[in-house]
């Protein structure tokens, strides 16, 4: 094997780099790994493809050096890479130019003359490393013909880096994913209407999605003092200050049942419902990190956010069917849904009496409870209705 001449400082400091841009959900941190390789292996341009342009599709690699020094990393690639003379070589292996052609037939060779030569790029040392799931990544360092081609030691040297690429790259994939299926049940919880609010052991607010926000900024039974979750009524925040107590307390056990209780209303509305609920975390990392828990908040006299669009194609029914059965889903009778629709009672009647042929209910209460029950509040876009 031959000998690779790189301080340990120097190779941590690279690894670690690795690892670190595998933990954020950004591409750009790839940025710092691949400068760094750049000096070490003497490079004028490092790639990392992670994407091979398809028919109307452009590729996409992250790339450093060269006339990129002063641009985005990400680039997307306006030329087809999968027609270059160095696909579809061994994975897992370092190669370079020498290793397809001689020099005479590399300078010949119309990639290099329409592509490399423009870029002042001549020695090409490259790796497909292999990934579960998304194929292979190809790795490319490059350097000018200035420079001398690649040797032994430098091809040793990527070769050792090939399982921290493949790690690395994986990780980063499988964070984004979590993170990606997380605000796709955030969203979903939001979509039906369930406030929710991120807190400590203490009872301090961390997070709060948007129906959370609303209920606070109301203050309408709960509200935020000092940094923590209140409720209006003492005897309530009391019973509340018990509850999160006791949900962190009971946290880690077997088949602990969430902690609920409801909060009066000073407006008289129905009373909210709370539900307490410890994050599950690593029995070995207990007590080494902060503890949260999720307060869901449901608001039994909220309006229903359930998506038009969604409903009409769910149930086959017409505009103004579904408006009419939204306006009944949110507790209007069908005299004040007509009102808030504009439209006469008979035609409201007439609508009513096509929805439940629509949908095979035979009361109104059924038909609310239809649409309760329905996905068709997963529907819900915020940014297309309001």
């Amino acid at each position: 094997m031959a000998h690779i001449d790189l301080e340990l400082e120097k190779y941590n400091e690279l690894i670690n780099s690795l690892y670190e841009a595998a933990k954020d959900s950004s591409t750009e941190e790839w940025r710092e790994p691949l400068k760094l390789l750049q000096v070490l292996f003497k490079a004028n341009y490092v790639t990392l493809i992670l994407k091979l342009p398809e028919e109307e599709d452009l590729g996409l690699m992250i790339a450093v050096g060269g006339h990129l020094e002063d641009e985005h990393s990400i680039q997307y690639l306006p030329y087809q890479h999968n027609l270059t003379p160095f696909s579809d070589q061994p994975v897992d292996t370092v190669l370079t130019v020498g290793d397809f052609m001689f020099d005479a037939e590399w300078q010949k060779n119309s990639y290099r003359q329409h592509w490399c030569a423009c870029n002042d790029v001549y020695h090409v040392m490259m790796i497909d490393i292999s990934t579960p799931d998304v194929g292979n990544l190809r790795f490319r360092v490059t350097r000018s013909e200035s420079q001398e081609d690649f040797s032994e030691s430098d091809k040793a040297l990527a070769k050792l880096l090939i399982p921290h690429f493949r790690r690395a790259i994986s990780t980063f994939l499988q964070l984004h994913s979590s993170a990606s299926l997380g605000l796709l049940y955030s969203r979903a919880i939001g979509r039906l209407s369930i406030a929710t609010i991120t807190i400590d052991e203490h009872g301090r607010a961390l997070d709060t999605n948007l129906f959370a926000q609303e209920t606070l900024e109301v203050g309408d039974g709960l509200k935020i003092t000092a940094g923590k979750l209140t409720a209006h009524s003492q005897s309530d925040n009391r019973e509340l200050k018990r509850l999160i107590k006791l949900a962190f307390a009971q946290a880690g056990e077997k088949q602990t049942t969430p902690e609920a209780m409801s909060i009066s209303r000073p407006s008289g509305e129905i009373s909210l419902g709370v539900v307490i609920e410890v994050i599950p975390s690593l029995s070995w990392a207990d007590g080494k990190g902060q503890k949260k828990a999720v307060v869901y908040i449901r608001d039994s006299v909220g309006k229903s956010t359930t998506s038009i669009e969604i409903s009409k194609k769910l149930f086959d029914l017409t505009p103004a069917e579904t408006a009419l059965s939204l306006q009944l889903t949110n507790g209007l009778s069908l005299e004040e849904a007509a009102e808030a629709l504009n439209i006469r009672r008979n035609t409201a009647r007439a609508h009513l009496r096509s929805i439940f042929s629509k949908t095979g209910v035979r009361r109104q209460t059924e038909l609310v409870r239809l649409f309760l029950n329905s996905v068709a509040a997963l529907g819900y876009d915020d940014r297309n209705e309001s």
